[in-house]
């Protein structure tokens, strides 16, 4: 179970930290990440951390966003800095199991928006 929180209402330029809850340790995780959605839009890629800890992050977050995580609370951490009027929409802290017998398992957080005013 993922419990994501942090979301708000930021002007232009700001920052925001999201984070996501595990119900059990990370590192029980292959992939831990965030997504986004905005309405009418498919839910898009945001940043990516593996049990090894290995980043990938959307070019469009690049040198802004920075993921990070916390063993002792078991939680994925999402900083957002510059924030622009195009990182608003909904965000969803996501997990991923290793692949077993060739099934995987795929779980997501209730979601938490994020509104960035101009």
């Amino acid at each position: 179970q993922l419990q994501a929180s942090g979301g708000g209402l930021v002007q232009a330029g700001g920052s925001l930290r999201l984070s996501c809850a595990a119900s059990r340790s990370i590192f029980t995780m292959a992939v831990m990440g965030w997504y986004r959605e905005v309405p009418g839009n498919e839910r898009e890629f945001v940043v990516g951390v593996t049990r090894g800890g290995s980043t990938t992050y959307a070019d469009s977050v690049k040198g802004r966003f920075t993921i990070s995580r916390d063993a002792a609370k078991n939680t994925v951490n999402l900083q957002m800095n510059s924030l622009n009027p195009e990182d608003t929409g909904v965000y969803y802290c996501n997990a991923v199991t290793d692949e077993v017998g060739g099934l995987q398992s795929v779980y997501w957080g209730q979601g938490t928006l994020v509104t960035v005013s101009s």
